[in-house]
């Protein structure tokens, strides 16, 4: 798909926006907030029940019975897009959409849905390292640049670099946020990273698949490129054998990246480049919240 299409999809994005962003900030959105930028309020009388902790000993002392000072949640936060440029993402994935245009879409409508939920968006693209960072800013003017900066987005390098953009995100995003992380996890070296980013932030690992990860076709000889390494193979596609190990491949590396987000506790979301991928997020951000 062109730049064009694409732009033309995004464009009706902010339309769904609206209903995205209440489903985006809800489910685990005030454990992202406990005891996170907390400010004070007022004081008022001790009332069984209250934390002791909580108690204002200075004003209890100079009116002679308990107070506790009371405080209220900071209702903002930082939204920050991971986005994986490798090459395997610019790939051929069979279909109208190649697995990066699929990510740009759904970092478009995560990025619309924050911006309209009046929340701080960042970003994080990279490839073999860290190519672009978009630091936590409001407004629509952000959103579009940090879209059309992803629309131009080309690999330099070999290889996916997801533990260093995971580290990379760390050290931009000061206070407790929400990380959406959006790649083919087709690589190794970022279990480390995203256990430590789920203790920190609230993680959801965006999987973007294709139904040739479950099924290759083919009548004869056909000429396989591995994107990253430029290894080339004739696999022999009319083998059922070589069908079923193919398929065999790819569900052992998503039940990897489901193990891992499992035992780091990061969410987990797949998103075929076959599927809607408004309809996608919507499902996805709407059971979470009823969950």
């Amino acid at each position: 798909m062109d730049r064009r299409e694409l732009l033309a999809k995004i464009a009706a994005f902010p339309l769904f926006a609206g209903v995205l962003a209440e489903d985006l900030l809800s489910g685990n959105y005030r454990s992202i907030f406990k005891g996170q930028g907390i400010e004070f309020d007022e004081v008022r009388h001790y009332e069984p029940g209250d934390d002791v902790r909580s108690i204002d000993w200075n004003v209890s002392a100079r009116f002679g019975t308990p107070y506790v000072k009371m405080y209220r949640e900071e209702r903002e936060m930082t939204v920050c897009i991971i986005l994986d440029n490798s090459a395997s993402m610019h790939a051929s994935a069979g279909g109208e959409l190649t697995r990066y245009e699929q990510g740009v879409l759904a970092a478009a409508l995560v990025a619309f849905s924050a911006e309209r939920a009046g929340q701080r968006v960042s970003a994080v693209f990279f490839d073999h390292e860290i190519c672009r960072i978009f630091p936590p800013r409001k407004g629509r003017a952000h959103t579009m640049a940090l879209i059309s900066a992803a629309l131009e987005n080309r690999p330099h390098g070999k290889g996916t670099g997801l533990g260093a953009a995971l580290a990379g995100a760390g050290r931009l995003l000061k206070r407790r946020s929400l990380l959406v992380v959006i790649s083919d996890y087709l690589c190794l070296k970022w279990e480390h990273e995203i256990g430590d980013m789920s203790r920190r932030h609230d993680v959801i690992a965006l999987r973007i698949s294709s139904p040739l990860d479950r099924e290759i076709s083919g009548s004869g000889l056909l000429t396989l490129e591995d994107p990253e390494t430029g290894l080339k193979i004739r696999a022999p596609t009319a083998f059922p054998g070589f069908r079923s190990a193919w398929a065999d491949w790819h569900e052992e590396r998503r039940r990897l990246w489901e193990a891992i987000c499992r035992r780091s506790g990061a969410a987990q979301l797949e998103l075929s480049t076959a599927e809607d991928a408004l309809s996608g997020l919507m499902n996805f951000f709407g059971e979470r919240r009823r969950s």
